[in-house]
């Protein structure tokens, strides 16, 4: 699996979102957003989407799209340490 994690805090509100690009069962690729605020308690406190690809070229373009959308949005890269 590919993916990759952003985050952006704005006025003390922490937000989250995720890219992931996953090859499942039927042998298509699929490209899974997530996003929402950290911190927030309960299982519904952010959304999700799915989309299905093909082939991983195109999966992990549209990827880069959304990656890039939500960097000029302001997220930045998660870096674990």
């Amino acid at each position: 699996m590919i993916g990759f994690h952003l985050q952006h805090c704005q006025n003390g509100r922490a937000r989250y979102y995720t890219v992931d690009v996953a090859y499942n069962l039927f042998g298509e690729y699929s490209v899974l957003r997530e996003w929402g605020m950290r911190g927030k308690p309960g299982a519904n406190s952010g959304q999700h989407r799915i989309l299905w690809f093909a082939n991983l070229r195109d999966a992990c373009l549209a990827a880069e799209r959304f990656q890039t959308r939500a960097k000029r949005r302001g997220f930045d890269e998660l870096h674990s340490e």
